[in-house]
């Protein structure tokens, strides 16, 4: 019997195992990845650059980004690398940011992965933000509001639509209530780190839900990416070696490599069937291969209006894809 390849369809509609060793071709794909410089942003984007994309690396420290990039190299000879300084924690950094993005040829794909791991809860962005809402929501707002354009033009040359993929966290299960005001933030800073990604989740799928009815050629995915540990997680020269300072997790012992838990990120980025509004995550939630399920609705329908344009007024922008008629 002839076996169906690894990620395309089956026969009988199947869709088949998806995997992340053989994954789709990108080359002449453009994929933009923030956080690039370590952990989840690095791995995927070395695992895109090693499937043919072109990739924005985009980080805040040039230094590192220049590491990032001779890591990757160093694994993928003669992959297609760029680099983008961004400082998710001020605005004037990322308006620049979002205004080269807009300048781009094309953009298939934007991982929106960056975001403050400092867990203080007293620290505040340049502009006086709770620094996990400020770096895991609203820079991420405005770097989509500034990439949007380019990626509805991408998706409309290239006949497949471009993605734009939301980075959250098994964490926001944990939450007893809806987020419905995001500036009430918690004196515990994984809390508010928790709190930023229940709002992250809301960003995705309300962007999802407009981007469809407005019929752009863009879709939104949200991803969980389980839990990832630098103690399992290959050495890459610079990112992950004796130089840099090994984290301790007690999930050690069930978890996976900061390379396995880029997984479901890739698998949104660049999977073929993927359909807007789907999140991605492993199957148990901790570790393994990525597996889909369809939209969740992050926040009750009544809040989310409200809390959009809330999103665009802290991010002083306006995503550039019209309201939509919600339905009963």
């Amino acid at each position: 019997m002839e076996r169906t390849p690894p990620n395309t369809p089956g026969a009988a509609g199947d869709p088949g195992p998806w995997n992340p060793a053989r994954l789709p071709d990108q080359s002449g794909r453009t994929m933009v990845v923030t956080g690039a410089t370590s952990g989840i942003g690095y791995f995927a984007a070395e695992q895109l650059a090693g499937a043919g994309a072109r990739v924005v690396l985009a980080g805040r420290s040039p230094e590192r980004l220049r590491t990032a990039e001779a890591a990757i190299r160093s694994q993928v000879p003669g992959a297609a690398l760029d680099r983008l300084v961004v400082d998710l924690a001020e605005a004037a950094s990322v308006a620049a940011a979002s205004a080269a993005l807009a300048g781009l040829d094309r953009i298939d794909g934007l991982l929106l992965n960056g975001g403050s791991m400092a867990m203080k809860a007293a620290e505040t962005t340049a502009e006086g933000l709770p620094m996990q809402l400020g770096t895991h929501l609203v820079a991420n707002v405005a770097l989509t509001a500034g990439a949007l354009p380019a990626l509805a033009r991408t998706g409309e040359q290239s006949g497949a639509p471009a993605r734009v993929v939301h980075t959250s966290t098994g964490f926001v299960d944990l939450l007893r209530r809806p987020v419905t005001d995001p500036l009430r933030t918690s004196g515990i800073g994984v809390v508010a780190y928790t709190r930023a990604k229940a709002l992250t989740e809301v960003f995705g799928s309300e962007l999802d839900r407009r981007l469809r009815a407005a019929e752009v050629p863009v879709l939104s995915l949200v991803v969980r990416p389980g839990i990832g540990v630098d103690a399992r997680t290959p050495h890459r020269p610079g990112v992950r070696d004796r130089t840099v300072p090994l984290r301790r997790n007690p999930y050690t012992p069930w978890a996976q490599g900061k390379d396995a838990a880029a997984w479901p990120a890739v698998r949104a980025l660049t999977d073929p069937r993927a359909q807007g509004g789907e999140f991605y995550a492993p199957r148990n939630g901790v570790r393994g291969l990525p597996v889909r399920s369809g939209p969740r609705r992050p926040a009750p329908p009544e809040h989310v209006d409200a809390l959009w344009q809330r999103f665009e007024e802290l991010a002083g922008v306006a995503v550039p894809v019209p309201a939509a008629v919600r339905p009963d």
